[in-house]
């Protein structure tokens, strides 16, 4: 056994699992018996699905997970990534079995007779297992954390390509053994993002705790804001059923921003230094994003996606590939939260920025910092200082980096030569107020160097 081998927290894998088993047939009991004592439990299916086949065989990927499930613990190779993991599969099953019970529905046609060696799986199945307890399907729920989970563990493109073959057979399967309807699959996708987003695996040491409940009250206004819009689509797709249940998604994805805005802050955007978002935050908030990126468009499409506010500085929006190139290819820096650089952009830089907030002074110190580190790692190249619009939070980088590094003079100066270049910026009173301790840093006398 290797040092790394001995390391693993297998002890602490297999107090997991000790307490994982009972919490699931506990709680996903406790849903089935409940479903039981209502007089009607509902069923929520399409037309189509009566046309889907039933395919005894596929009870055998079905039933994998159990495997995978139990494995994955002692595959950890540390106390933090094991936790965080298990913390996922607790969070799915406590969240679809309140559910459950709150919301229950029932598979509304039976199964038919089983014969064969899928016959075995499909009674132990039922020993306690319930047509109810359908949406958000646990199963496929916990199949999105493990297929997260797993791929970390496999380099090659074969066991990769093998991994997707397998989470694909076990997302299908629920259907193909007649286990759920339709929309239970993507509702427990949707629960599967969700808790791979609230626990990541990686450590933030460069962001502040996970969760602080604002005082801001603009952010707590836009939280109230994006709230009522996730409620009304909420609404629509509940009202209207059919295909608007999709709109549960763009539910989904307003709600998770109003979080962002009233505790997770930026930070529940998972964008890294280098613009890039995770990926479950990026499907999760799918729907948000694409409304950001059509909102910043219409801004700007009769604006010069950049200019120049002094020599090596540019200020404007998130480009896109074609315009960086066009620009000369310089070093970008994002202040994005909710929209990623563009792909195909190296050397690009994000210190990320909730949209329409002020941030801290400490903030805008490491945005000052990132630009001017950008300048020096290239010597002197050109910057290209943005955000969704180049209005505010690009503006307020550019501003605190004239007023420390630049020739500025000072930030009165360093905001009259922003506003030269790009007379739209809106910077308000806060924004002073953030921007208001930036000043150029003290000359070092040459014998102190």
């Amino acid at each position: 056994m290797t040092a790394a081998a001995a390391r693993r927290p297998w002890k602490r894998a297999a107090a997991w699992l000790v307490f994982l088993g009972p919490l699931f047939y506990a709680t996903y009991g406790l849903a089935n018996w409940w479903a039981t004592t209502r007089a009607n439990v509902p069923s929520m299916a399409f037309a189509w699905e009566r046309q889907v086949p039933f395919w005894p065989w596929t009870i055998f990927p079905y039933w994998t997970i159990n495997v995978f499930y139990a494995l994955s613990l002692f595959l950890a190779r540390s106390r933090h990534t094991l936790d965080r993991h298990a913390l996922r599969l607790v969070t799915a099953t406590l969240v679809a079995c309140t559910c459950f019970i709150v919301w229950p529905l029932h598979f509304s046609f039976g199964q038919p007779p089983v014969e064969g060696a899928p016959a075995f799986l499909f009674n132990a199945l039922r020993g306690f297992d319930q047509p109810f307890n359908q949406a958000p399907s646990l199963h496929i729920a916990l199949a999105v954390i493990l297929w997260d989970w797993y791929r970390q563990f496999l380099r090659a493109p074969w066991a990769r390509l093998v991994l997707h073959v397998w989470a694909f057979a076990i997302c299908a399967s629920v259907l193909t053994t007649w286990q759920h309807h339709f929309i239970d699959i993507p509702t427990g996708a949707l629960l599967g993002l969700f808790c791979v987003w609230l626990w990541p695996l990686e450590r933030v040491v460069s962001m502040p705790r996970a969760w602080c409940c604002t005082r801001d009250a603009q952010r707590w206004k836009l939280a109230v804001f994006y709230a009522a819009g996730a409620a009304l689509f909420l609404a629509a797709a509940l009202c209207s059923g059919g295909v608007a249940l999709w709109l549960a998604w763009p539910a989904a994805s307003l709600a998770l921003v109003a979080l962002n805005y009233v505790g997770f802050g930026a930070r529940g955007f998972q964008m890294d230094g280098r613009g890039s978002m995770g990926w479950a935050a990026r499907w999760m908030l799918a729907p948000y994003r694409l409304g950001a990126a059509v909102n910043a468009w219409l801004w700007t499409c009769r604006l010069p996606a950049s200019v120049e506010v002094v020599p090596g500085l540019r200020l404007g929006r998130r480009p896109t590939r074609a315009e960086w190139l066009a620009a000369g290819q310089p070093r970008l820096v994002s202040l994005c939260a909710e929209l990623q650089t563009p792909a195909g952009v190296p050397h690009a830089r994000c210190v990320p920025l909730l949209d329409l907030t002020v941030p801290p002074t400490v903030r805008l110190q490491r945005a000052a910092a990132v630009i001017e580190s950008q300048r020096r790692s290239a010597d002197g190249a050109t910057v290209w200082v943005c955000c969704a619009l180049g209005f505010s939070r690009s503006a307020a980088a550019a501003i605190a980096w004239l007023g420390r590094y630049g020739a500025a003079g000072g930030v009165a100066q360093a905001e009259d030569a922003v506003r030269r270049a790009r007379p739209q910026i809106v910077l308000r009173g806060a924004w002073r107020l953030s921007l208001e301790p930036f000043k150029p840093l003290p000359e070092v006398p040459p014998h102190d160097r």
